[in-house]
């Protein structure tokens, strides 16, 4: 692996299915970090920045007219695109922790596997369009599809969460698929589990990493 990203800062991202907690376990250790003193960007994808948003609300709202799976998957790389380039780069470059709630790993599960696009293909066109930056770990956090979405408030689905059971189970295996190649960079975590219980292993993992990466130059890594 290659060093790929400018800065001394932390990259994490978390990963799963809708309703898995993602959301939850980012506020969750975005405060044990800032507890610490560190200085933490706390994002989203598809979003963290003005096009991201925009783009979020064109490619998972209900309303916008039919999205075909290229479409969807070049909008997923566009906003992505920006969010590097405007955010998560220069707060790496600043020595900031950044916490993305989804990154490159969602664009395979979903497009690559749950549309079908092939992983190799959804791969390439990430890694172009984020220039290889890899967060330094990602956590996976895993739940059936039917728990997730027993999770969801009802009614308040987008386009991607209204999806049937059959297609987000495919998309829970591309998950853990995705981190059995590359377990160096993969936390995954049974997502039922107490919430106190999950936080506190993520947040050993974080130690690990900064312990390994001390004094290290860059957070990126082309897998």
């Amino acid at each position: 692996m290659t060093n790929s990203a400018e800065g001394p800062g932390l990259f994490i991202a978390f990963e799963g299915g809708d309703g898995a907690g993602k959301s939850t376990q980012s506020r969750l250790l975005a405060e044990a970090l800032r507890s610490r003193g560190i200085t933490v960007v706390q994002t989203r994808e598809p979003g963290g920045t003005e096009i991201g948003e925009k783009l979020r609300s064109l490619v998972l709202d209900h309303g916008q007219g039919e999205i075909d799976a290229r479409t969807e998957a070049l909008m997923y790389a566009a906003a992505r695109a920006a969010h590097v380039e405007q955010l998560i780069r220069p707060a790496l470059a600043r020595g900031e922790a950044v916490i993305t709630d989804r990154y490159i790993d969602s664009s395979i599960a979903y497009q690559g596997i749950g549309r079908g696009l092939g992983i190799g293909e959804i791969r390439d066109l990430n890694v172009w369009a984020t220039n290889a930056l890899w967060p330094h770990f990602t956590v996976i956090l895993d739940v059936d599809p039917a728990a997730g979405r027993a999770r969801r408030a009802p009614g308040g689905e987008d386009r991607l969460e209204s999806e049937p059971d059959s297609f987000h189970a495919q998309v829970r295996q591309a998950f853990l698929d995705t981190a059995a190649t590359a377990p160096e960079r993969h936390l995954v975590i049974d997502g039922l589990q107490d919430v106190d219980t999950i936080a506190a292993l993520i947040l050993a993992r974080v130690d690990e990493v900064l312990s390994e990466h001390a004094g290290s130059p860059s957070p990126g890594m082309d897998a």
